[in-house]
């Protein structure tokens, strides 16, 4: 089975696509919190590579919080025209 490739990159800007839950990741945080909206901005600050599942995972940094993301979590942030 081939690696598949990361769709995004380290620094990029993203979005949340989807609202992101406490999945149990942030002990101290209760667990099902809301933690960033739908739309919520971030940057990928890491990206890795989850092996049995072969698909690619990214540290996201929120501004509240650094969570694990996978692809379908996340959206390109369109950046505006100057």
């Amino acid at each position: 089975m081939e690696r598949r490739e990361p769709k995004y990159r380290w620094g990029q800007a993203v979005l949340a696509a989807e609202d992101l839950y406490n999945d149990g990741s942030l002990p101290e945080v209760a667990e099902d919190l809301l933690l960033v909206v739908a739309g919520g901005p971030g940057e990928i600050v890491q990206v890795g590579h989850h092996a049995e599942a072969n698909v690619p995972v990214y540290l996201v940094d929120f501004g509240v919080a650094v969570l694990g993301c996978l692809e379908e979590e996340l959206a390109p942030a369109v950046e505006a025209l100057a």
